[in-house]
């Protein structure tokens, strides 16, 4: 009987959910999918090769949060001189990536450019043609 009550009252016994965004927040900008992805840090590039090694030394692991954490602990115990080479080729990839991103946007400006030119040459002609009419004015008087 509870639940009659509950309708009687107006409420749903779901939730509702929507899609607006709660009131003080602004909504999510779309993510766009042909947006090149980040390059990992120096730690992602060292589990890159830490996670096989571990998986092979345990093999009844299926946790990834303990291969998280092993991986994680190593990494704090290695030396500067021991990560220098998986800082240097996330340095690698940190500069790939923003020759990447600077053609990307570059090619986000020219489809932004190529938006506004239109419109701007469609004002351009609207303002010709009132400048015509104008002066058709003007001749006659």
């Amino acid at each position: 009987m509870a639940g009659a009550k509950a309708n009687a009252r107006g409420h749903d016994s779901k939730l509702a959910v929507t899609n607006k965004p709660m009131k003080g927040r602004k909504a999510k900008a779309v993510k766009d999918p042909n947006k090149p992805k980040r390059p990992p840090s120096a730690f992602f590039v060292f589990m890159e090769g830490f996670r096989p090694e571990f998986k092979a030394e345990h093999p009844d692991n299926k946790s990834v949060a303990v291969v998280g954490k092993a991986g994680g602990e190593k990494w704090k115990s290695l030396s500067d001189t021991e990560k220098a080479p998986f800082i240097a080729i996330a340095d690698e990839r940190k500069a790939d990536y923003e020759k990447i991103i600077r053609a990307y946007n570059r090619k986000l400006a020219g489809e932004a450019e190529e938006e506004e030119s239109d419109k701007s040459k469609s004002e351009v002609n609207d303002n010709e043609d009132d400048d015509v009419s104008g002066e058709e004015d003007e001749d006659d008087a």
